[in-house]
């Protein structure tokens, strides 16, 4: 059973390696920003949005539209408006993990308890309303542009790989980075019948540890698990048990990073909410690049 960053900010922490974003990070970030562009990193949301087969999909509902005025609804003073409702996962499309999301040996992160987990409240500790908004410096580290394609699917993003990518970026991992891994699968997906959710490239355990040990605050990808698919013989879901459990770093997953590309911007100002779902063990959200 690994601990690596249990205590570290105290035996009731639940923010996990969103600690190492603070006042100097927060600077830092700002101070990247050149021209002002503001650039939306998240799918769309629809009742087309793929989710995998053990996860519905969004639903959409009218409480008032249009049709209502037509068929004869009252106008009070003459005014009109529309009102919807949304039934979804919170784990679809854009989205973060919260803390909670992920454990073995029936220890969340900083030794909290999974059986405090239950389906009338949800999470008693590490749910996504602990999680703070995040502004830092982000650093796309660009598989495809590395390799010259989008990666295959089930493909290895090794240690190496985003070593590699740095040195393209002409950076280096810094404490409290949001790191973001362009590995071409959701562009890849784009004209897809059927979403192939079981078989997507994405980062080893040994790349996940390299960023956690460089103090990174969060990791995201344009893929649906962050981490490959089909996961190394005799392991289930290997990069969020290390990361998410064992580090306190949560994982961002299914960005859409075309805008971010096109700019050709490798460092920028990131910043992201969670919805503070009381007790979620995640959340669809928005991010953006300040470029």
């Amino acid at each position: 059973m690994s601990q690596e960053a249990w205590g570290q900010w105290g035996a009731d922490d639940e923010k996990g390696a969103l600690n190492y974003i603070g006042p100097d990070q927060v600077k830092h970030a700002a101070a990247l920003v050149q021209t002002g562009e503001v650039l939306r990193l998240t799918q769309l949301l629809s009742p087309s949005t793929p989710v995998p087969h053990a996860r519905c999909g969004l639903q959409h509902f009218m409480t008032r539209d249009g049709g209502d005025y037509a068929a004869g609804q009252r106008k009070a003073g003459g005014f009109q408006f529309a009102d919807d409702a949304v039934m979804m996962p919170l784990h679809i499309g854009t989205h973060i993990d919260a803390l909670c999301h992920a454990w073995y040996d029936d220890k969340l992160y900083n030794g909290y308890l999974g059986n405090n987990i239950r389906s009338m409240r949800g999470a008693k500790n590490l749910g996504i309303e602990k999680m703070p908004p995040i502004v830092t410096r982000g650093v796309l580290l660009d598989m495809v542009k590395l390799k010259g394609r989008c990666l295959n699917p089930g493909e290895t993003v090794s240690e190496k790989d985003l070593q590699d990518a740095c040195h393209q970026a002409n950076t280096i991992p810094q404490q409290g980075d949001a790191i973001i891994i362009r590995t071409g699968w959701l562009e890849s997906q784009k004209n897809v019948k059927a979403v192939d959710f079981d078989s997507e490239p994405g980062i080893n355990v040994a790349a996940a540890l390299w960023l956690a040990e460089k103090k990174v605050a969060i990791v995201g990808a344009d893929n649906f698990a962050v981490e490959q698919l089909p996961f190394p013989e005799g392991t289930i879901f290997p990069v969020h048990q290390r990361l998410i459990r064992d580090y306190g770093i949560p994982l961002l997953e299914g960005m859409m990073l075309d805008p971010l590309v096109e700019s050709q911007r490798m460092v920028f100002m990131f910043v992201a909410s969670a919805l503070p779902i009381v007790g979620a063990t995640g959340s669809p959200l928005s991010p953006v690049a300040i470029l």
